[in-house]
């Protein structure tokens, strides 16, 4: 296989990604191939493909709806479903709410069998218990007092009940929560559904704004297709079209998460490994391992003893209080001069030297080893999300103060300051996905060297270009915001900015679709190698052949 240094330079080639030349990138016309390298793409499409890439990208699979919208999605079902079945829409919701709100299901559960389904979701074609056909007072089946007709009130089934005890009998339902939606006819033989008719006729005001939340509500969470945005205090559902790999949505409010998992969003790791990652974040494996990789216990009352001082005499707390040897964990009381002082012990090298200490030695280098890889990249994750946030803080200081002072100073339209806002959205995007390749490599398998040491590279890359951006639009504006009127250099920073802009984001968007591809060009690459090589093998070994009988002709 070839070597590292050769290997990279097969995917860099000669081109700077993030070099002073960004400039050129947008006059790109894909001609710089000339030394016949292969080029990985972490650079600007050609002319003729960034169109297509622009149209792929700007096409969403997903919508984000207010409030209003799914009321109106809402309504629009329940509306299809009692046309198609001759239903009235008390029914048709019924239905609905019964089959997670899908259309189509209710359709062919419908027709598949009709009867089955009434008696199921409890949409029954005619009473159970016929109406009174005069007018003497009936009984009521809670309170059991006689009530005139007028202040009786059933559903489909035909069980009387006053409109007292229907009022109570709803209330304590709605405010047992979402239940209430499956209510059913208080008779405990009975399956007949109560509908939203019920509840306005009967409920109060207070109670039919619990039920219509939960009503509404339920078209969100029963529904397959969308979810609630799970940011605090955001209103807003996603409708998520499936087909796409990519889960990634951004609501409204700005807040992007994965639809899949509902965790912040984090391409390119994949939600299992978002999963892992968090646990070990939160779990209490690391503090075991730090306790195993720096304590030993006391060999009295075996709690973990950290060594914080110099020497090797150690006392356990109270109310233990046993002196013992940091090394060898022998009594204090039996080491002195003669087994080395207070900083070595003969008995414990002694030991070592047979043996004694090399599992117990050999647990502890493995537990400090991965307490310090996983300490490497956990920290690099979280600076990465430190400087995320300051980014987002940032941007919504721009927004409300600098942008306007900006404008002033350099008696430029806030229209044509676009460009810093989304240099600073470029930068938070990016920083959550360069946050994410941590969690990345710390998963990536130690046996793929190959593959290691190319995403070591990627990854330095788009770190080194994103830290330039960064440092662009957070220094270099400055002299712009402090200046005391408008300076010639702000047109070459508009040109500078935007350029790293541009290609910052192609950079991390190809990075993203590396990643996501497993880096199978390192895999195909190594297997060009293998071929290559094999051929070089095989010709060599011809040409030996030849060579020794020419030899022998001669001889």
């Amino acid at each position: 296989m070839d070597s590292e240094e050769d290997m990279l330079d097969m995917y860099s080639g000669e081109d700077d990604f993030y070099s002073d030349d960004y400039k050129d990138s947008d006059n790109d016309d894909g001609d710089d191939d000339d030394d016949g390298e292969p080029d990985y793409g972490f650079v600007e499409e050609d002319a003729d493909d960034s169109a297509m890439t622009a149209s792929h990208r700007s096409q969403k699979n997903y919508c984000v709806l207010r409030e209003e919208d799914i009321l109106r999605h809402q309504v629009d079902d329940i509306e299809r479903v009692s046309v198609v079945l001759l239903l009235t829409k008390v029914e048709a919701s019924i239905l609905l709410r019964h089959y997670h709100w899908s259309v189509g299901k209710v359709h062919d559960e419908w027709f598949a069998d009709e009867e089955r389904v009434r008696n199921t979701v409890g949409i029954l074609e005619s009473p159970v218990v016929p109406p009174s056909s005069d007018d003497t007072e009936l009984t009521c089946g809670i309170c059991f007092d006689s009530h005139p007709p007028e202040n009786i009130v059933s559903v489909s089934c035909g069980h009387p009940f006053c409109t007292t005890c229907w009022t109570g009998y709803i209330s304590t339902t709605i405010n047992d929560g979402p239940g209430c939606l499956m209510l059913r006819c208080p008779d405990p033989s009975c399956l007949a559904a109560v509908g939203h008719d019920m509840v306005d006729k009967l409920a109060s005001d207070e109670d039919k704004e619990k039920y219509n939340r939960y009503f509404l509500r339920s078209y969100i969470e029963d529904n397959r297709k969308m979810k609630w945005c799970p940011a605090p205090g955001c209103d807003y559902a996603i409708d998520f079209v499936a087909g796409s790999g990519n889960y990634d949505v951004s609501c409204l409010c700005s807040f992007s998460f994965c639809w899949n998992c509902t965790e912040e969003a984090h391409r390119p790791v994949d939600c299992s490994t978002v999963s892992k990652w968090i646990l070990k974040n939160s779990a209490e494996s690391e503090n075991m391992n730090w306790i195993l990789a720096n304590s030993k216990p006391c060999p009295r009352c075996k709690r973990p003893i950290e060594k914080n001082q110099g020497c090797m005499h150690m006392t356990c707390t109270p109310p233990c209080k046993y002196e013992f040897c940091w090394l060898c964990l022998g009594a204090w009381m039996d080491h002195g001069e003669r087994t080395g002082g207070f900083y070595a012990c003969n008995r414990y090298e002694v030991a070592k030297q047979e043996g004694q200490y090399d599992e117990t030695e050999r647990r502890r280098e493995m537990a400090k080893n991965s307490l310090e890889r996983y300490t490497h990249y956990y920290e690099r994750w979280a600076s990465n999300q430190t400087s995320r946030q300051k980014a987002m803080t940032d941007l919504q200081q721009l927004q409300t103060h600098n942008l306007e002072k900006l404008s002033d100073k350099q008696c430029t339209p806030e229209s044509q300051l676009k460009f810093i806002l989304e240099a600073w959205l470029q930068i938070i995007e990016c920083r959550r996905v360069l946050k994410w390749t941590y969690a990345y490599g710390y998963y990536l398998p130690d046996h793929e060297h190959a593959k290691r040491v190319f995403f070591e590279y990627l990854q330095g890359e788009a770190e080194s270009g994103l830290e330039r951006l960064h440092q662009c639009v957070e220094k270099d504006l400055l002299q712009f915001l402090n200046a005391e009127g408008p300076s010639k250099d702000f047109n070459d920073f508009r040109t500078k900015l935007a350029g790293l802009t541009s290609v910052t984001k192609n950079y991390f968007e190809n990075l993203v679709k590396a990643l996501e591809n497993g880096l199978a060009d390192v895999d195909s690459h190594a297997a060009c190698s293998s071929r290559s090589t094999s051929s070089k093998s095989t010709g060599c070994s011809s040409k030996t052949r030849g060579k020794g009988k020419g030899s022998s002709r001669t001889g």
